[in-house]
C-alpha cells in the first residue's frame, strides 16, 4: 500500500512536468527547469509554440504565469534566457500584468508576434511550487506537522528534505519567533499520503520558504514526516500606551497579538521588556488597568526567561487562549523611552558609560564628561543622581570603539540624546580615557523633579521601584533640608507648596513628613504612609536647594556665545558689565565647557535682559571654577540697568556658512576660536555634502563642486576627514580630525558645495521627522500646523519618535510667547484652546504647560507628562503669532515678516514723517499759544482803549523799505492781528510798521518772520472797520528776543504746513487746512496771518 501511494506521486509529478494549460486555442508551459515549477515560459498560439520576449519583464508578470500553471507564487522573475534559448516565433512582448490576471495573454502587450525578439531574450520563471504551508497536529498553533499545499492538495514533507535553517525560515513565515527543533514525526507505515518531492536548502534569512533553493528527490525512500517546534511568539509590544515605550504588553503568537498573562510579572521583568523593546528601562508599572484590558486573546507566558545568558524570545509559551487574565496578572509597563546609554563593567547604577551608534555600542570619550551630564544619564537609567565621575582607573577595560561624543547637558534633560551633542573636531581618546560613573542608586530614592536643575523642583520618592509624590500640610524649611542632604544639594533655600495647576501626578508615596533637620534621609523622618488621603493634605511639596545655582548663555545664535544669565534662588536674572572683561569671560566659557573667551562683551550686546540684576562688579582671577565664586558685590545689590548685561564670545562658538557664493553654494567655512577657517574635502561623500546642506537649511540635497569656482579661502584651515551618518541632521554630529589651523596641505582641498535648495527662514513645517532626540535641537523640535502660515497653527512637538499634541489645560499668552519666539515667530498674538486649527493626532505628550513668558525653549517650562486620559485631540492648545521677530543690540537677527505687506497695511515712509512733523507743529504751537497769551497779557496791562487789532507780518525777503498802509478795511468781522509785545513802542499813538511780502506770491522762500506791536486806536476807521498803519522798526531787547522765537516757531509751522497740508484758496485769501481760524490774506503785496 505505501508503494502504491509513492507511485500515485510519482505519476502526479510526471503530470506536473509536462503541465500545460488549455484555454481555448492558446497554452501555456514550463520548460527545461529543475522541476515542474520552474522553467522557460512557452506559449501555444495557432498551433505552434514559441517563447515570450523579456521586455520590462518583472514579478507581476511571473506571478500570472505562476498560478497559471498551478505552482503557486513566484519567487523570482528571470531573463536573458536562464533556462536555454527556445525556438519558434516570439508571441508576447512587453507584457504589463497586474498580476491577478487569469492567463499571461490576458495581460496589455504589444501583440501576437508584434515583435521579432532573439531567442537569448527568452524569460523564465522560478515558482514556489505550492500555495502555501501550515503546521498541523500540534500542541499549538506554532508546533505541529509541515504541510505544504500543492495545486489543490496538501502534501506531507519527509524529516529528510528540511534541516534547522528551513525550519527557521518556516516560523519566520508562520510569525511563530524562532525555530527551536525539528523533530521526526510519525512513521508514515501504511498512510496513502501525497508526498512532498524536493529538498529545502535555506540558508536561514529567507522570508518565506518558496525562496529557498530546491532540488528534486528521486528516491522513494521516506519513512518519517517532518514536525516543527516554533517558540511560539514573534516579539512583544506596549500597546494602548501615550507612547511607543508604555503601554499594556502584549505577546505576537502565531500571528495574532494577545495580552502577555504573567503571574511573574514584577519590575524586573519590566525592566528587562523595557531594554529588549529599546525603550531604556522601566518608570513604573502602572495599578490597574491603566491601559485597558484589550479586544484579543490572552496568551500565558513569562518573558523571565534566559537563553544562553542573554534575555531573548526563545522561550515556549505554556498556556495559549486564555479568554481572560486573573486580576493583576496583565502586564503593564512605562519605559523611559531613553535607548542608547548603559552601564558596563561595574554594578546596574555604576560603571563604565557605553552609547549606542545605530547597531555598535562603544566606550564615550572622557574629555568633555562632566557631572551634568553623567546625572542626566543616571536618571535616565532610573539610578538617581552623578555621585562621581572620577572613579580612576575602575571600570575603564573594555572593548570596541572609543567615541568622541560630547554631551553639553543643562542637567534637567530625561535623555543623554536630549541634551546638545558636538562631536565634530573633538579629540581623539586612548582606551583608558573613557568616561565612568557612580550614580546614586535606588538606595537614595529621592528626586526633585520639573525645575530648572536636579537641586530644585518638586520632591518625588521611589517606593519598590516606582516614582511617587510627597503631600505634606505642614512643609517646612527643615524639612527641605533633609531632602537636599540626601540629594547633596547643599543647604535648603527654600521650602514652598506648588499651586494647584503644577502638581504632580500618579500614587502617592509619603504624607505629613515631620523632621527635625538633622537626618540624612527623608525615609528618617517621621512619615505616614497612608493611602487615605487626610483632611488638608492634597499639596505637593517643593524644595530648592542652594546647589540649584544655574548658568546659561542667552539670545545668542548658538552654543557658547550670548548673554550671561544666573539661576540663583529659584529665579533667573543677568550680570551687570560694570569690570566685565576677559577673566570673568573665561571663567564662565570654562564653566559652560565652552572653551576660553575670546570677547567680553558689554552694553548689551545680546539684547536687554529682565528679571533680577544678580551680580555686579565681577572681579574674576580667572582660575575660578565657577562664576559666583568671584568675588563681586551681594547678590541683587547692583547700580545697574538691564542696559549694562554682560555678554561672551567663547571659543567653541561654532557657526557654518558657504562663502564666496549664493548662501547655499559655496566654499564651505567654519567658524572656530573667534575665526572663520576653510574645511578640507579629504575623504568627504556626498552624505556629508547633504548634511551640510540640511544644517544650512539650503535643501535635502547637495554636490560637492570640482571646478573650485568659488575661490580660495585666506584663513585656516581648520577640519578634515569629516564623515557623516545617515542619522545626522546637523555637521557638528559628525565624525573627523581633531581641529587644526593647518588641516588642509593645499588650498586645492578646500570643500565647495552647491546644495539643491535655497536659503530661507526655517519654519516649523520644514521638520516633517526627527530621526531621533540626539539629532534635533529644541527648535526642530517644535511646530505649528494647520495655520495659515508658519507662525499661526496647532502646536505639536516631537518627543519619542513621534509627533504629538499639548493639551490647553492652563494654556495662556505665557505660553504662547515661549513657543512664538522659539519659532523666531515673534511675539503671541493669541494662545487659542479647543483644537482652533483641527484636531490633532498622535499622542498628546504635554499638559499643564506653566512657562513665565521668558523662557528660550518651551522645555524650559515646568510641564506634566500625559500619561492618564485627562485630555483628548479636542483640547489641543494653539497659538497665533505675530510673525515679526524683534531686534535687539545684539545681534543682525533676520525677521521676515510674517504675511505679506498688504496683510500688514504698512504705513509709507511720508506719512510717517507726516506724523512725526505734525506731533512737532502740536508742540510748537502750543508754545506759540503760550507766547500769544504773554503778548495779550502786557498789551491789555498797557492800553486803556478797546480790543486794539494787534497784527502780526510775514515777510518772505527783508525789504529795503518800509511801506506804510492806512484806512484798510480787512472785513466786516471784528479780526485780530497777532503781533509782539515790544510795550515801548506799542503805547497809544505809536504806529506800527508793515514790512511788505514781494508781490503777492507765497511760494518764495522767506528770511524770518517779525513780530510787530499793535496798531494805535485812532487809527481805526469805521464801526466794522480796522485800519493798519507803519511802526517803527526798532524794538529792545526783550523784544528782539521773543521775536526770534517767534520766527523760528512760524518759520517751522510753515515748513510743516508746505510738506504736510495744502493751502484751500478762498477769495481774497487762503485758510491753512486742518486749522480753519489761522487764514492768510494779501493786502497791498503784503501777507497776513490772522485769526478769524
Amino acid at each position: 500500500m505505501a508503494m502504491k501511494g509513492c507511485l500515485s506521486a510519482l505519476v502526479l509529478w510526471l503530470l506536473l512536468l509536462t503541465i500545460q494549460v488549455s484555454l481555448g486555442d492558446d497554452e501555456l508551459k514550463l520548460v527545461n527547469g529543475t522541476g515542474p515549477c520552474s522553467g522557460r515560459v512557452e506559449v501555444k498560439h495557432k498551433d505552434q509554440w514559441g517563447t515570450v520576449c523579456d521586455g520590462d519583464w518583472n514579478t507581476e508578470d511571473a506571478e500570472v504565469v505562476c498560478k497559471q500553471v498551478g505552482c503557486g507564487s513566484a519567487v523570482q522573475a528571470l531573463n536573458r534566457a536562464p533556462f536555454g534559448e527556445g525556438s519558434g516565433p516570439t508571441w508576447l512582448y512587453r507584457v504589463e500584468c497586474r498580476g491577478n490576471e487569469s492567463a499571461l495573454w490576458n495581460c496589455p502587450h504589444t501583440g501576437w508576434g508584434g515583435f521579432t525578439c532573439p531567442h537569448y531574450f527568452d524569460v523564465g520563471v522560478i515558482c514556489s511550487g505550492f500555495s502555501g504551508l501550515h503546521l498541523s497536529g500540534g500542541d499549538t498553533a506554532c508546533s505541529g506537522h509541515l504541510k505544504i499545499k500543492q495545486d489543490e492538495t496538501w502534501t506531507t514533507v519527509c524529516y529528510s528534505y528540511i534541516d534547522f535553517n528551513a525550519a527557521s525560515v518556516i516560523c519566520n513565515e508562520q510569525r511563530c519567533g524562532q525555530a527551536v527543533d525539528v523533530l521526526r514525526g510519525a512513521h508514515f507505515g501504511d498512510r496513502h499520503e501525497l508526498i512532498w518531492q524536493e529538498v529545502f536548502h535555506c540558508v536561514g534569512n529567507e522570508t518565506h520558504l518558496a525562496h529557498c533553493p530546491r532540488t528534486l528527490q528521486h528516491s522513494k525512500a521516506c519513512s518519517h514526516d517532518a514536525y516543527v517546534l516554533c517558540s511560539g511568539y514573534g516579539g512583544y509590544r506596549l500597546s494602548n500606551g501615550s507612547t511607543t515605550c508604555s503601554g499594556r504588553v502584549e505577546l505576537l503568537h502565531g500571528g495574532s497579538w494577545g495580552t502577555l498573562c504573567d503571574y511573574l510579572w514584577n519590575f524586573s521583568a519590566a525592566n528587562d521588556l523595557c531594554q529588549h523593546l529599546d525603550c531604556g528601562v522601566a518608570l513604573s508599572i502602572p495599578d490597574g488597568q491603566s491601559f485597558g484590558k484589550g479586544n484579543g486573546s490572552f496568551w500565558n507566558g513569562t518573558f523571565s526567561c534566559k537563553k544562553n545568558g542573554s534575555y531573548s524570545r526563545d522561550c515556549s509559551v505554556s498556556v495559549l487562549d486564555q479568554s481572560e487574565c486573573p486580576a493583576g496578572n496583565d502586564a503593564r509597563v512605562i519605559c523611559s523611552g531613553c535607548p542608547g546609554g548603559r552601564l558596563v563593567n561595574g554594578t546596574t547604577c555604576s560603571g563604565r558609560v557605553e552609547i549606542r551608534h545605530g547597531d555598535t555600542w562603544g566606550r564615550l570619550c572622557s574629555s568633555h564628561w562632566n557631572l551634568q551630564a553623567a546625572s542626566v544619564l543616571c536618571y535616565q537609567l532610573n539610578c538617581g543622581y552623578a555621585k562621581s565621575i572620577q572613579t580612576g582607573d575602575s571600570f575603564v577595560d573594555g572593548n570596541g570603539p572609543v567615541w568622541r561624543d560630547a554631551f553639553h547637558c543643562k542637567g534637567t534633560e530625561s535623555c543623554l540624546w536630549d541634551c546638545a551633542q558636538v562631536t565634530l573636531g573633538n579629540p581623539t581618546c586612548s582606551a583608558k580615557e573613557v568616561a565612568t560613573v557612580v550614580c546614586s542608586g535606588l538606595t537614595e530614592s529621592l528626586r526633585l523633579s520639573d525645575g530648572q536643575s536636579r537641586c530644585d523642583g518638586r520632591v518625588e520618592i521611589s517606593l519598590d521601584g516606582m516614582w511617587s509624590r510627597v503631600l505634606d500640610d505642614d512643609w517646612n524649611i527643615k524639612d527641605a533640608h533633609v531632602v537636599c542632604r540626601q540629594l547633596q544639594c547643599g543647604i535648603a533655600k527654600r521650602a514652598y507648596y506648588l499651586p494647584r495647576s503644577e502638581r504632580g501626578i500618579g500614587p502617592v508615596g509619603l504624607r505629613s513628613v515631620h523632621c527635625d533637620g538633622n537626618e540624612t534621609q527623608l525615609l528618617l523622618c517621621k512619615t505616614s504612609h497612608s493611602q487615605v488621603l487626610s483632611a488638608g493634605v492634597a499639596e505637593d511639596v517643593g524644595v530648592i536647594c542652594s546647589d540649584s545655582q544655574q548658568i546659561r548663555l542667552v539670545n545668542g545664535t548658538k552654543r557658547c556665545a550670548g548673554r550671561v544669565e544666573l539661576y540663583h534662588d529659584g529665579i533667573w536674572g543677568t550680570i551687570c558689565d560694570d569690570n566685565w572683561d576677559l577673566s570673568d569671560a573665561n571663567v564662565v566659557c570654562r564653566q559652560l565647557g565652552c572653551g576660553y573667551a575670546i570677547k567680553a562683551l558689554n552694553s548689551a550686546h545680546y539684547g536687554v535682559g529682565s528679571g533680577q540684576i544678580w551680580l555686579d562688579d565681577v572681579n574674576c582671577t580667572g582660575s575660578e571654577s565657577n562664576i559666583w565664586a568671584c568675588p563681586s558685590r551681594v547678590w541683587g545689590h547692583h547700580n545697574c540697568q538691564h542696559k549694562e548685561d554682560a555678554g561672551v564670545l567663547c571659543s567653541e562658538f561654532l557657526s557654518l556658512r558657504l562663502a564666496n557664493g549664493s548662501g547655499c553654494a559655496g566654499r564651505l567655512e567654519v567658524f572656530y576660536n573667534g575665526t572663520w577657517g576653510s574645511i578640507c574635502s579629504n575623504r568627504m561623500s556626498q552624505l556629508t555634502a547633504v548634511t551640510v546642506c540640511k544644517h544650512l537649511n539650503c535643501g535635502d540635497g547637495g554636490e560637492i563642486e570640482r571646478d573650485f569656482k568659488y575661490g580660495r579661502g585666506s584663513g585656516p584651515t581648520w577640519l578634515d576627514h569629516i564623515e557623516c551618518a545617515e542619522q545626522h541632521s546637523s555637521l557638528w554630529q559628525c565624525q573627523s580630525d581633531p581641529w587644526d589651523p593647518q588641516s588642509c596641505d593645499t588650498r586645492a582641498e578646500e570643500t565647495h558645495i552647491s546644495c539643491s535648495g535655497r536659503k530661507g527662514t526655517v519654519t516649523p513645517a520644514t521638520f516633517t521627522e526627527c530621526p531621533n532626540s540626539s539629532s534635533c535641537s529644541d527648535r526642530e523640535k517644535l511646530r505649528v500646523v494647520g495655520g495659515e502660515d508658519a507662525c499661526s497653527g496647532r502646536v505639536e512637538i516631537w518627543n519619542q519618535g513621534s509627533w504629538g499634541t499639548i493639551c490647553d489645560d492652563s494654556w495662556d499668552l505665557a505660553d504662547a510667547n515661549v513657543v512664538c519666539r522659539q519659532l523666531g515667530c515673534g511675539s503671541a498674538v493669541s494662545a487659542l484652546s479647543e483644537a482652533a486649527f483641527g484636531e490633532g493626532t498622535g499622542p498628546i505628550w504635554l499638559e499643564k504647560v506653566h512657562c513665565k513668558g521668558t523662557e528660550l525653549s518651551l522645555w524650559d517650562c515646568p510641564s506634566k507628562p500625559l500619561f492618564g486620559k485627562n485630555c483628548n485631540h479636542k483640547e489641543d492648545a494653539a497659538v497665533d503669532c505675530s510673525g515679526v521677530t524683534e531686534t535687539t543690540t545684539s545681534s543682525t537677527r533676520a525677521a521676515s515678516p510674517r504675511r505679506s505687506v498688504t496683510n500688514n497695511k504698512r504705513v509709507s515712509v511720508p506719512v510717517i514723517l507726516c506724523i512725526i512733523l505734525g506731533a512737532l507743529l502740536c508742540l510748537v504751537l502750543a508754545i506759540l499759544a503760550g507766547l500769544i497769551q504773554r503778548a495779550r497779557a502786557q498789551q491789555r496791562g498797557s492800553y486803556n482803549s478797546f480790543n486794539e487789532a494787534v497784527y502780526e507780518e510775514i515777510d518772505y525777503k527783508l525789504m529795503k523799505e518800509q511801506q506804510g498802509m492806512s484806512g484798510l478795511s480787512v472785513g466786516s468781522t471784528n479780526e485780530r492781528f497777532y503781533g509782539g509785545d515790544c510795550d515801548k513802542e506799542s503805547g497809544p499813538g505809536a504806529t506800527q510798521e508793515v514790512l511788505p511780502l514781494p508781490g503777492n506770491n507765497l511760494e518764495g522762500g522767506y528770511d524770518d518772520v517779525t513780530d510787530t506791536p499793535g496798531p494805535e486806536d485812532a487809527s481805526l476807521s469805521g464801526p466794522n472797520k480796522q485800519e493798519i498803519t507803519g511802526v517803527s522798526e526798532e524794538c529792545d531787547k526783550n523784544k528782539d528776543s521773543r521775536k526770534g522765537e517767534a520766527r523760528r516757531a512760524l518759520l517751522l509751522i510753515f515748513v510743516t504746513y508746505s510738506y504736510c497740508t495744502k493751502l484751500r484758496e478762498n477769495q481774497g485769501g487762503v485758510y491753512l487746512k486742518g486749522s480753519p481760524r489761522l487764514y492768510l490774506i494779501t493786502v497791498r503785496k503784503k501777507c497776513y496771518l490772522i485769526e478769524s
